[in-house]
């Protein structure tokens, strides 16, 4: 299981999630192209497009920052185009780059509602667009993309209805692309935290207390790895689960991912998760 020379393209990998599946591919010898808006250091979040650029290189691969806002078709077209041009290819591509507010209807402008389905379904759209047809050359080809299962029931959509489109629309071209793209070879899967990941969105929303009933990004990176390296004309058109992904690859000891001394039970659930989600221990 190794993504030793692999070529992946991360959007919003300058932090969080992305950075961490960045710095497992890299821990490889992985080629990683990271497409995020923030190229200067921003005044309330860590990390940079160049800072995480030398995560990766002292991880162990190589680095290609690139700033890049995935609402823009011209920029995506280019960000993709540069990748294949330095690496000589590319193998899987990482949809991460997400906005979130947890508005209701009366309280989500639609200024926010168009920033969330820009970048979520819209973005993630745009760049399995624009990455396909580099993709359809690869050896073991993936799309991951970090969106939840389709569980269709009012409790995920009532509390914020605006976000949750956002999110399922991701979802949704995982759906159709494991189906449209499987005499390709490209894989299309799905991955979702049980728990809340301690990121910057989750301290924002919560502070230190959420975080510290928070896994941390290392289990998503972990498991997205277990993923990419599976066959991809065989394992595609899966809705995963991180702690279940890594049960499944013969992890049993997941204390290592908490954050802080609290109880497994302690942990706080993410949104989205199936009410019948069998635990794993």
């Amino acid at each position: 299981m190794s993504l030793q020379g692999k070529t992946l393209f991360i959007s919003g990998g300058s932090r969080g999630i992305g950075l961490a599946i960045a710095v497992r591919a890299a821990r490889d010898g992985a080629n990683v192209a990271v497409a995020a808006k923030t190229d200067q250091p921003h005044p309330k979040l860590s990390g940079t497009i160049h800072t995480a650029a030398d995560a990766i290189r002292e991880a162990g691969g190589q680095a290609l920052p690139l700033l890049c806002d995935i609402r823009e078709e011209d920029q995506v077209t280019a960000a993709i185009e540069k990748t294949v041009e330095t690496f000589g290819g590319l193998d899987i591509l990482v949809n991460n780059a997400s906005a979130i507010s947890l508005t209701g209807t009366m309280q989500t402008d639609m200024k926010r509602y168009d920033l969330m389905n820009q970048i979520n379904a819209r973005g993630t759209y745009l760049c399995g667009q624009k990455a396909i047809p580099h993709l359809r050359k690869a050896e073991n080809p993936h799309i991951l993309t970090l969106s939840p299962p389709l569980d269709m029931r009012s409790k995920w959509f009532a509390p914020h209805v605006a976000y949750s489109i956002a999110k399922y629309g991701m979802s949704l071209c995982t759906l159709a692309w494991a189906e449209e793209f499987a005499r390709d070879g490209i894989a299309a899967n799905a991955l979702w935290p049980r728990t809340g990941i301690a990121t910057a969105a989750i301290e924002m929303l919560g502070g230190d207390e959420l975080a510290k009933r928070s896994r941390a990004p290392e289990i998503m990176a972990d498991a997205a790895h277990v993923i990419l390296c599976k066959d991809s004309r065989s394992f595609t058109g899966q809705f995963c689960i991180d702690d279940v992904v890594l049960h499944d690859s013969g992890v049993r000891d997941f204390s290592g991912y908490r954050r802080a001394d609290v109880d497994e039970s302690e942990l706080m659930p993410d949104f989205f998760v199936p009410d019948d989600l069998p635990k794993v221990t």
